[in-house]
Formats: C-alpha cells, structure tokens, sequence
C-alpha cells in the first residue's frame, strides 16, 4: 500500500505523514457504477482518491441528479471533509466512474493532522479551493452555456478524466446526469458529429477535438 500511497501523494505530504497515513487508513478498492457516499449518510472517514476516478452528484427534491465534479488520483472531497468535521449528513452522492482504490481516513486523525502537518493542513484548505471553483464552474455552464456547449464540456471533462478519448455511457445515462432527455442528447450528440467533433458508434462515442 505504501508504494502506491507514494504515487499518489509523496508530492505532497512528508515522509512523517505518509507514515501515519500508511498505519491508520484503510485501503477500500471499488468498481466503476459502485455507490461510494449516499445522500443522508453520516461520514466517518476522508477518502483519499489512489486510483481511478469518483464523480459528485447532487439530487434535488424530484430526484434529478446534477454532477457537481469528478475526484481523481490526489484528491479528496471537500464535501466529505465538511460533513466530517461537522459530523453532519452526506448532502452529496458519491458513484465510481471507474475502477480504482482510496484510502479511508478516520476523522479523529483529520482533525489532529490539521495542527500537527501544514502539508496536511494546505492540502484540506486547497481541496476546499479547487472543490469550490469546480461547483462555481458547474453553477456558471448551467446559466451561461447552451445545451451542445454543455454537451460538448461535459464529454471532454469525462475524457480527460477517464483518460479515454472513448466515452461508453448511454446516451440515456448521459441525459439524466445533465437533467435533459435522452431524445436532445441524442440530437445533440449528431449535430456534434456532424461538426467533426465527435464519432457515434454503437456502444461508444469518440472524441475527435478537445
């Protein structure tokens, strides 16, 4: 475990740190479509994304979900931090994009760390900045981009992601995460064939142009 908590995060924390890490965690590996976090929930522990990648959904009173950001390897979800310092309900829900691993941090050590290791104590703080500026990005494509645009950003952001230029969801998959139906997407996904930006095939579609 600690070569691949090395991969991950050497870059960051020191080698005290990670010794800690490596003694408290426990290693969780996960399934792409595995329900992770579920709205209500109350959360213990701080993942630590080592491979592989977490998507972050909100849903709201009719049961539409929205995607709010992806967590990839060396991250952590700022949500998840709040809910555990505050020891209040999930507010989010947590689905595997893909295969991977984290490691799950108790909450006792989160709180200690954050006055023991300022490597910790950045790496809590920038997770709020970056988790942030992505929920600002999502709020400012929901008002000012048309739906292709949204479309076209929401496939190139699952691509660099996944790192796939191959997307294999539905198309009715890819409606109810951006609350439209699956006849637009459908629409959409042509008109941007027909723009060379992206190739349709039956069980995929490609990205052309980033």
């Amino acid at each position: 475990m600690r070569d691949i908590l090395n991969q991950a995060y050497s870059y960051i924390f020191e080698e005290a740190l990670l010794d800690e890490i490596a003694k408290v965690a426990v290693y969780k590996e996960f399934k792409a479509d595995d329900y992770l976090i579920e709205i209500g929930d109350y959360i213990k522990t701080m993942p630590l994304l080592l491979t592989g990648a977490i998507k972050i959904l909100r849903e709201d009173e009719n049961g539409d979900e929205l995607l709010l950001y992806f967590l990839e390897r060396g991250d952590t979800c700022a949500m998840t931090l709040t809910c555990c310092m505050g020891q209040s309900k999930s507010r989010i829900r947590a689905i595997a994009e893909t295969n991977g691993a984290m490691l799950m941090i108790p909450v006792e050590k989160m709180e200690e760390w954050l006055t023991k290791y300022k490597t910790w104590r950045n790496f809590v703080f920038d997770s709020y900045n970056v988790r942030l500026n992505e929920m600002l990005e999502a709020i400012d494509t929901l008002a000012f981009m048309n739906l292709d645009e949204r479309l076209y950003k929401y496939l190139t952001d699952k691509a660099k992601v996944i790192g796939d230029t191959e997307i294999k969801n539905t198309h009715q998959e890819i409606a109810y995460e951006m609350h439209t139906s699956r006849v637009v997407i459908s629409r959409l996904l042509k008109a941007l064939e027909l723009k060379g930006k992206i190739k349709l095939h039956r069980n995929k579609i490609e990205i052309l142009q980033f």
